[in-house]
């Protein structure tokens, strides 16, 4: 294992030192040949070690075939899991693999892109003065006409559920009995599936009147037109007959509730439809009522006013309505005294069901703290019948 140096003297101490160190390197070896139990076999030559290892290696797979075989699926025991307690418990047969994400399972799913509103696919996003959320917007002051604040104010765009207050006057117009038992029929239900009012509840005209206006009820909405003299078909050309006979060109309806989008309207039209709804004293009343409880199906279900301002009474609010499909975003219309005087507000398009909300108190306190100083912009044409200044 170690070479010898050739050349070097026998006497020299060199040699014997090297003698010295072949030695120890000798008993080193052997000392560690014992210690591990190889003994002797360890120096063997490379190719019996090779051939006894394949040997054996071969002896041990044909033993285990051969325990595989042996084995019958009976004999197998099932592993047991031990709980906090330490009792024996069974591991489920389909147990699921533990999860080392927090991610949900889909966030890996192709998402759908949120859809997005008319006014922001028009670009009118723009800010403003006032700083609001809402794409479209007017302010007028409804004593004189006059225009106070505007933003886009003859963009057309979809309304939602502000269509209802022209669903009211429709209906009012036609001066047919509020006490008449109405029933939801599986055509009204059919328009909307997230409603209170399932199919056959019964309701009275007013009832029915109240839910649409108050909590924008859509099934109520639609059975007042469905049970319109001459039916849905009278009814729609009705409400169209009624925003032209106000002088609107820019405000369109084909169903009662606003759930299209083709139902369209512009801010200063919308301004005109407020002003004239407001001439309505139960348009009034009902559009401000807070709460409203009915039985249905002999449980009792709690309807509630989808404007959070008329709830809180953060505003003296005349008459109002809220809105909102996907194409129109969140929408607002108010009537409301504001240091005494009334005016009339419109937001369409605003960003979420709460800024639109928040835009409207930005303009009462703009009017509170600078009334001194506004000045009119312009007079909306075809402004009639102002009342006085305080809401009955």
């Amino acid at each position: 294992m170690i070479k010898k140096i050739q050349h070097i003297p026998k006497n020299s101490g060199l040699a014997a030192s090297l003698k010295i160190i072949q030695l120890t390197c000798f008993v080193l070896l052997m000392y560690v040949s014992i210690s591990l139990g190889l003994g002797p076999q360890a120096f063997a030559n490379t190719e019996t070690k090779n051939t006894h290892k394949s040997a054996s290696e071969k002896k041990v797979n044909q033993a285990k075939e051969s325990s595989k075989k042996s084995i019958s699926k009976k004999d197998v025991v099932p592993q047991t899991y031990v709980d906090k307690n330490g009792k024996p418990i069974r591991r489920p047969k389909n147990s699921r693999e533990v999860r080392t994400t927090v991610l949900p399972r889909n966030s890996l799913s192709v998402q759908a892109p949120a859809r997005i509103s008319l006014g922001t696919a028009m670009g009118l996003k723009k800010h403003d003065e006032l700083n609001l959320k809402s794409s479209v917007s007017i302010v007028i002051d409804q004593q004189t006409g006059d225009v106070l604040f505007e933003k886009n104010p003859t963009a057309v765009l979809p309304i939602a559920s502000i269509t209802k207050l022209v669903t009211a006057m429709t209906v009012l117009d036609a001066k047919q009995a509020l006490d008449e038992t109405l029933v939801i029929d599986s055509e009204d239900a059919a328009i909307y599936n997230h409603s209170r009012l399932a199919k056959g509840s019964e309701l009275t005209r007013r009832e029915a009147f109240l839910l649409a206006l108050m909590s924008s009820e859509n099934r109520a909405a639609y059975t007042l037109g469905r049970n319109y003299p001459g039916g849905m078909v009278a009814f729609i050309p009705a409400m169209n007959r009624k925003v032209r006979d106000l002088g609107l060109v820019n405000t369109h309806f084909e169903d009662p509730t606003g759930l299209t989008q083709k139902n369209v309207s512009s801010a200063e039209d919308l301004a005109l439809i407020v002003n004239a709804a407001y001439q309505y004293p139960l348009i009034r009343e009902f559009t401000t009522f807070p709460t409203y409880t009915k039985e249905i199906n002999h449980r009792s279900h709690i309807f509630n006013n989808s404007n959070r301002l008329v709830r809180s009474g953060d505003m003296q609010i005349g008459l109002q309505k809220t809105g909102y499909i996907s194409e129109a975003g969140r929408c607002l219309v108010m009537q409301a005294l504001v240091n005494g005087k009334p005016v009339i507000m419109v937001f369409l398009d605003s960003a979420t069901t709460m800024s639109r909300f928040a835009d409207a108190l930005r303009v009462r306190d703009w009017l509170q703290n600078n009334e001194a100083d506004i000045k009119p912009i312009r007079k909306l044409t075809n402004f009639y019948g102002q009342l006085s200044a305080t809401n009955p």
